[in-house]
């Protein structure tokens, strides 16, 4: 009998968020965004709009909760918010009716605002409708660290200027640091009488007869050089926009099957998944790439939008061509010690922030990923192999071919063979895999390894590329090449199953350190060599059956680190905790290998917790707790919701099942 789901799993204090391409909105659940918080509408990864408030003869509306109307609705990049509040002068009035607010906001182009003020009071009144603004253009990683720009010392502030024109009613609020320039531009539009605007406050006066309705439009356009802000579209041109993922279905591919909770999460997945489609290139008019998160992560990260394109490539094929050709655009070509480049490398994320912009930060892109050059090109043979779009083969290989030669030279530091990877310079990215924290690859004794690292995945996915690669050669008729490379991959097999596999515990060890010594921890990096095919048959069920392990297996997925390890923690980043795509890729691996039966375990566990977070939502990563009875998976509270990959794995976790 299934298990009956239990109340849902709700991280923390609830917010509200939409996005639209490189554009975010965090706010309270009654449309207010509180200064001095990581809340603001974002662009670019600026904060352009640090505070809004609305206030009704100087006070708060509260949101209305009624069994007949939600307080907000939301999608992907719109939301209603309901409010309630009574006439100020009058305290008993709330029994004879109130003063409703409706607030829609909708991200597309620009931030659309309607405000929709109505009445059933039982005599006409005038009011006072205040909307209190604050513009503190703060960098994304600012606000990330709980830092505001005026923490900095003066020489490195830049200028914040306002302008109200009341003849067009257009406020204009601007940023400028030397070369870096942000602005938001708002227009009223609607309003039955002037505005006006002083302080911070964005001013209406407001009569209302009984029963009668008042509505204003606020314009919100952000300004960037380069980038024209298309015009906004309020709901009402569009009231689909807050149809709930599974009411689209003429838009998305339907997963028809007697399980609802699956069809649930397949519908959330699919519709997140279109909600972080990022239009790259110059002026925003690239190919569409997915973004790799948000709040935090609504940029282009190479490893991110290279598995969660691999993922969801039946769903959303254009998201791997996207990819693949926006960073082959971007594919390093020098030598930058600070931002880990590397001729041939590709990039680990690319960001437009201030401090980047102005070379304080390192995110110009950053290539500070290993995995990334090469899920490239395996990313490219993948792309081909569903498509058949030799164009797209020819106009990439030489980037291909440039990825590889970086995995040959850079990629093997010390020309052992096998691929390692250490910070260029102190302060750098201390490990350089998908577990990227400075802690996410213990040794043994759970201290950190010795660099540089050769960790266990890395060799597996350079397998893939160079068979991959291979593959693209013999299509173009470069046959020579192609046996080349396939010898290349048959050695790296060779020395991978010689020097990682670890006999005592059935499956490979989690890498090398410096000193080359074998680092003795059980980690689900092991189960990505069995998705890369670099596992000899003959020993794919060994590391099956230790990935399932009680010590590896929590009851909702596996875990990342044994939880017999000394430096296991089950609410740690990748040190115990659960991850939905490591285990997407994992049990991608064991259906490759004809482990069916074990495939769909692991997809029904992390399925299942999907239907047991808010939305039939998987977040990043959630703890490795034991899975008891009637007991939900332990929220992880820094969690990235939606994530990319979080959410391709339920599309590359669903085929997997009987």
């Amino acid at each position: 009998m299934k298990e009956p789901i239990p109340a849902r799993v709700v991280r923390g204090t609830p917010t509200i968020t939409i996005s639209r391409d490189d554009a975010f909105l965090v706010c309270e659940s009654d449309g207010g965004i509180q200064p001095q918080t990581s809340q603001g509408l974002f662009v670019a990864d600026t904060r352009l709009l640090s505070g809004w408030e609305v206030r009704l003869e100087g006070r708060t509306l509260a949101p209305r909760v009624a069994t007949h109307r939600a307080p907000v609705v939301a999608s992907a990049d719109a939301a209603r918010f309901e409010l309630t509040g009574v006439e100020a002068d009058d305290p008993d009035v709330g029994s004879a009716g109130s003063l409703d607010l409706r607030i829609d906001r909708r991200l597309d182009g620009g931030l659309h605002e309607d405000l929709d003020l109505r009445s059933t009071l039982q005599r006409p009144v005038r009011l006072r409708l205040e909307v209190r603004l604050a513009f503190d253009f703060a960098d994304l990683f600012e606000v990330r660290a709980g830092r505001s720009p005026d923490d900095r010392a003066p020489s490195e502030r830049g200028r914040r200027t306002l302008r109200w024109d009341p003849q067009q009613a257009r406020l204009r609020a601007a940023y400028a640091n030397g070369p870096f320039r942000r602005g938001l531009e708002l227009t009223v539009e609607g309003a039955d009488r002037p505005p006006a605007y002083e302080d911070g406050r964005l001013a209406f006066l407001v009569d209302l007869e009984p029963a009668e309705a008042w509505h204003v439009c606020l314009r919100w356009r952000p300004l960037r050089p380069g980038r024209r802000a298309a015009r906004s579209v309020c709901l009402a041109e569009d009231p689909a926009a807050l149809a709930a993922p599974g009411e689209r279905a003429g838009t998305w591919p339907r997963l028809e099957m007697p399980d609802s909770d699956i069809a649930r999460a397949w519908a959330r997945a699919v519709a997140d998944l279109d909600a972080l489609r990022l239009r790259s290139g110059p002026g925003g008019r690239g190919p569409a790439v997915p973004a790799a998160g948000i709040p935090w992560y609504l940029a282009l990260f190479g490893r991110d939008s290279l598995i969660c394109s691999l993922q969801a490539l039946p769903v959303f094929p254009e998201y791997l061509a996207g990819s693949l050709l926006r960073l082959a655009a971007l594919q390093a070509t020098g030598f930058d010690p600070l931002r880990e480049m590397q001729p041939g490398k590709i990039l680990h994320e690319l960001r437009h922030d201030e401090l980047t912009e102005l070379g304080r930060l390192p995110y110009g892109p950053t290539y500070a990923s290993h995995d990334a050059t090469s899920l490239f090109v395996i990313g490219l043979a993948e792309a081909h192999r569903w498509s058949a779009d030799r164009a797209l083969v020819e106009r990439l290989l030489p980037a291909a071919e440039r990825a590889v030669a970086w995995l040959d030279g850079h990629g093997d530091r010390d020309g052992d063979g096998l691929q390692e990877y250490a910070p260029s310079l102190p302060g750098g990215y201390r490990n350089q895999g998908w577990k990227d924290s400075w802690d996410g690859i213990p040794a043994a004794d759970g201290g950190q390894p010795s660099l540089p690292i050769a960790l266990v995945e890395l060799q597996g996915y350079a397998y893939a590329a160079k068979l991959g690669l291979a593959g693209l050669f013999d299509l173009v008729g470069r046959g020579a090449a192609a046996e080349a490379l396939r010898a290349e991959a048959a050695r790296l097999r060779d020395l991978v199953n010689d020097r990682l596999w670890w006999e005592a515990e059935g499956t490979y060890y989690l890498g090398l350190d410096g000193t080359k010594r074998p680092i003795a921890s059980v980690a689900s990096n092991a189960g990505h060599l069995l998705w890369s095919g670099i596992v000899p048959p003959e020993r794919a069920g060994r590391v099956v059956a230790r990935l399932l392990a009680p010590d590896m297996w929590s009851g909702w997925g596996i875990r990342t680190l044994s939880a017999a390890h000394p430096g296991f923690d089950p609410l740690s980043y990748h040190r115990g905790s659960v991850w939905p795509h490591d285990n997407g890729l994992i049990a991608a691996g064991f259906g490759r290998y004809g482990y069916v039966a074990e495939a769909a375990q692991v997809a029904r566990a992390i399925l299942d917790a999907a239907a047991r977070f808010a939305d039939d939502r998987l977040p990043e990563l959630f703890g490795g707790q034991e899975r008891r009875p009637g007991e939900p998976p332990v929220p992880y509270p820094d969690a990235n919701v939606p994530q990319a990959w979080a959410a391709g794995a339920v599309l590359q976790l669903v085929p997997l099942l009987p």
